[in-house]
């Protein structure tokens, strides 16, 4: 559709010359001699941009411009100005005009600033569609849960969101912490502003305290600019701090500050900022218990705890499982554009007895990689779960005492996960080909050699005893 633009001005030339000017297949231009008649087109709606000259007779620019910008303010208003006009055309600027340009003016001049406020409006149309398909997300019928457990926890966010209230949401990692906190965010009155999210267990004490406050430049080496805190960018929004129970005691004395008053300062600034945030706070800790031991701070906790919501872990609410796993299997299958396999009797029997220790998350993952192991298949079948729901770690590992060892340890972990996942994909696939190492390189899209490696790698070989005789791996 073209972009539709009205040029007012009370000169017939200067409307002609504009209207040449922007002739073309991008847009389709109106003029308007008299700003009576203007104000009506406008009113009546369907206007882009309106390119609007601030001396006319009877009303003069400014006057419309206020009346665009009180009933249409979605419309960017251009203004055009004598070269003694430049102050009221500052003037202007304030009460909302996306530009002005200073007569006489080339056709370029003209041309890049209708484009620039079109350009400026589809970025506009497209954050409105995000944050409306955000919103929609987390709708309350559409998060997935039915269990008597999780329609307490949407009572609870039902009745909270609408409130300024702070708000502490406990339960398990993987549990759902920081879904819930956006559905109390876009079911809130701060829904059109930002939602911030940070992660306090993944900073250092001074990283963090320049994370939420922001800093000054060179407040510390490596300060090489000013940085703007997250309870700058969540003004007027919503701030979920996740992890909470991981805040430093130093760094909590000054949470506790911004809370109580809704002011802050930047790390190495003498200036003090007002902050408007909801803060949304997550932690699986047990804070009342790290107050008693001193690692949390008491009135810190009162402040957060004004209104709590426990998302109860998966192993809790069961009856949630199957629509959580069907909710993931469409997921997955939609990022790889493939039809979603059904989940056999044996199939979901385990994922519902399972413990999942990693609640959620964990059961996201399982279903991701059963989505991986059954692409030659219709349907995700118990022994596609087998080697991903053994409850136990890897054997071998130790549990890490430092940051390195946990990242070898997680390096190790992750290799062995991937080793699961081609053994029981060898395994599979020559089952569904009679153990024919042929048929089963085929079926799988791989080199018969390259599917024999896999097979020798993982020590498989060919069940039957003639398609042994003749498929012997080499030795």
């Amino acid at each position: 559709m073209k972009a539709r633009i009205l040029i007012v001005d009370d000169e017939d030339i200067v409307l002609r010359s504009c209207a040449r000017i922007l002739a073309g297949d991008a847009y389709e231009v109106q003029t308007v001699l008299e700003p009576w008649e203007a104000l009506r087109r406008i009113d009546d709606g369907g206007y882009d941009v309106v390119v609007l000259d601030i001396m006319m007779p009877d009303i003069d620019g400014l006057q419309v411009l206020q009346h665009v910008k009180e009933r249409h303010p979605d419309i960017d208003v251009i203004m055009m100005t004598g070269l003694s006009q430049i102050q009221t055309a500052v003037r202007a600027m304030k009460i909302g005009a996306f530009d002005y340009l200073p007569k006489p003016f080339d056709p370029d001049e003209l041309k890049l600033v209708v484009d620039r406020a079109l350009e400026r409006q589809r970025l506009l149309r497209e954050n409105r569609a995000l944050k409306s398909e955000a919103g929609a997300k987390y709708r309350f019928e559409n998060i997935v849960g039915a269990s008597a457990p999780m329609q307490a926890v949407y009572r609870l966010v039902a009745q909270c969101a609408p409130t300024h209230c702070t708000v502490l949401v406990t339960g398990e990692s993987g549990t759902g912490k920081e879904m819930v906190a956006r559905a109390i965010h876009y079911n809130s009155l701060r829904k059109d502003q930002p939602f911030v999210a940070v992660d306090c267990n993944t900073l250092s004490e001074n990283l963090l305290e320049s994370e939420l406050f922001g800093h000054v430049k060179g407040a510390f080496t490596g300060a090489v600019s000013a940085k703007r805190g997250v309870f700058e960018l969540a003004n007027n929004g919503t701030l979920f701090l996740d992890e909470l129970g991981n805040i430093p005691l130093s760094t909590q004395a000054k949470l506790l500050r911004v809370i109580q008053e809704h002011e802050f300062r930047a790390v190495g600034d003498t200036r003090i900022q007002a902050t408007n945030v909801r803060l949304v706070a997550a932690t699986n800790c047990d804070l009342k218990a790290m107050v008693a031991e001193g690692s949390f701070r008491e009135d810190l906790y009162y402040r957060v705890n004004v209104f709590p919501i426990h998302v109860p872990p998966l192993r809790e609410r069961s009856d949630d499982i199957p629509a959580l796993a069907i909710h993931f299997l469409k997921a997955f299958c939609g990022e790889l554009g493939r039809p979603v396999p059904r989940i056999s009797d044996g199939a979901l029997s385990l994922l519902v007895n399972h413990g999942w220790p990693g609640n959620v998350r964990e059961l996201q993952n399982a279903i991701q990689r059963a989505v991986i192991l059954a692409q030659d298949d219709d349907m995700i079948r118990q022994a596609h779960l087998a080697s991903i729901l053994e409850g136990a770690p890897p054997s071998g590992l130790e549990v890490p005492r430092t940051g390195e060892e946990l990242k070898r340890i997680k390096k190790i972990a992750r290799e062995k996960s991937v080793e699961d996942i081609e053994k029981l994909f060898v395994q599979e696939t020559l089952k569904r080909n009679v153990w024919n190492v042929t048929r089963s390189a085929e079926a799988a899209g791989m080199q018969r050699a390259n599917f024999q490696a896999l097979m020798k790698k993982y020590n498989i070989r060919v069940r039957d005893t003639e398609a042994q005789a003749d498929e012997e791996l080499p030795e």
